[in-house]
C-alpha cells in the first residue's frame, strides 16, 4: 500500500480508481463531427491508449486549439482547455510546468497546429517540452468549409482555390525532426490499433513527441479521401527502419506517391525541458506548493488582475 493511499484512508478520502475500460474515458458529450469523419478514430485510439497505460482521468489533461478536431477535449473523460486558434502549445506548457506530475496531450488539426500555430510548434519542439500533440491532419480546413490548409497538395481546387492551390506544403515531420522534437511519428485514422501504439510510446516517451494522423475529411476532401490513403500507406515497422537514424526519417517523410509511410519516424533521449529546470527539482509540482505570498499580497495582487 502507497503512502498516498494509507493517508487518504485514514482521512476518509476515497481517491479515484482506475478505468475498468476505454468506456471510461468517453465524455458527456456526443461528437458532432460528420459521419465518417476520420476523427472519430484518434478519439478512440486516444482512450484505448490513456486506459491500456492505466492512467485515470484526473491523471490528463487533453488541450486544444480551434477546428473541427479540436472539439476534442469536450468528447473525452479528462481535464481539458479549449483554448485560441493555433495557441494550444504554449498553453500546454504552461500546464505541462506547472504541474510536470500531470500527463499533457494537446490536439488540433493540420490549420490549427501548422498554420496559425506552425510558430509555436517550432519553439516547442526546440524546447523539447514533455507532452504529447496529437494533429489530425486532413489537409484541409473543415470547420470554415473546405479552403486550403498548411498541407494541401498543389493544384488542389478548394473554395479558396478554384483554379489550383499554387502553394508548397509544409512537411510537419521533417519540420519538427530538424527543430528537435525528440518523437515524431505518423499514424492513420483507419488503423486503431497500429495508432493507438504510437499514442501510447509517445505519452511514455519522456520529451516532446508529435504524432501527425492521416485523417481523412470526408466532406471537403475528396482528394485524400479513405479510398486514397488504403493502397499507399505503408508502415515504417515493415520497412527495418531505425527511428534513431535521422536522416533516413527525413528522407522516409519526404515520400508522397505510390507509398506513404506511418508509424515511428526519429526518436531520440535528449533530456526535456522540465528534468533540466532547477526548480523542479524537488520533485514537487509548483501547482502544489506554497504560494509565497502573504493573504494581504495575494489580495492585492488578484484585486489588481481583476
Amino acid at each position: 500500500m502507497s503512502t498516498a493511499t494509507s493517508t487518504a484512508e485514514m482521512i476518509g478520502i476515497e481517491l479515484p480508481r482506475s478505468p475498468e475500460s476505454p468506456k471510461e474515458f468517453k465524455g458527456k458529450v456526443t461528437p458532432d463531427w460528420c459521419v465518417g469523419c476520420g476523427d472519430f478514430g484518434v478519439l478512440n485510439s486516444l482512450q484505448r491508449a490513456l486506459f491500456e497505460l492505466g492512467l485515470k482521468p484526473h491523471e490528463v489533461l487533453c488541450v486544444s486549439g480551434i477546428g473541427c478536431s479540436s472539439n476534442l477535449p469536450g468528447y473525452i473523460n479528462t481535464y481539458g482547455m479549449h483554448t485560441l486558434h493555433g495557441r494550444s502549445l504554449p498553453i500546454a506548457t504552461g500546464a505541462k510546468l506547472g504541474n510536470h506530475k500531470l500527463n499533457v496531450i494537446a490536439t488540433g488539426g493540420d490549420g490549427d497546429g501548422y498554420g496559425i500555430g506552425g510558430n509555436h510548434l517550432m519553439h516547442t519542439a526546440r524546447r523539447n517540452i514533455d507532452i504529447t500533440y496529437l494533429v489530425m491532419n486532413n489537409q484541409i480546413y473543415g470547420l470554415t468549409t473546405g479552403q486550403i490548409s498548411p498541407t494541401s497538395r498543389p493544384d488542389m481546387k478548394t473554395k479558396s482555390t478554384p483554379f489550383g492551390n499554387l502553394e508548397y506544403p509544409i512537411n510537419p515531420i521533417t519540420s519538427a525532426i530538424m527543430n528537435g522534437a525528440t518523437y515524431v511519428a505518423r499514424g492513420y485514422s483507419a488503423d486503431p490499433k497500429h495508432l493507438t501504439d504510437l499514442i501510447k510510446n509517445g505519452i511514455e516517451h519522456k520529451g516532446f513527441s508529435l504524432i501527425d494522423v492521416f485523417s481523412p475529411c470526408v466532406t471537403f476532401n475528396h482528394d485524400n479521401d479513405f479510398k486514397f490513403f488504403k493502397p499507399r500507406i505503408k508502415k515504417l515497422e515493415d520497412e527495418d527502419h531505425d527511428p534513431t537514424d535521422w536522416k533516413a526519417a527525413c528522407e522516409k517523410a519526404m515520400a508522397w506517391g505510390d507509398e506513404i509511410y506511418i508509424g515511428l519516424f526519429h526518436e531520440n533521449d535528449r533530456p526535456s525541458l522540465d528534468s533540466l529546470e532547477m526548480v523542479l527539482d524537488s520533485g514537487i509540482p509548483l501547482a502544489r506548493r506554497p504560494l509565497g505570498l502573504s493573504g494581504e499580497q495575494g489580495e492585492k495582487l488578484i484585486s489588481r488582475m481583476l
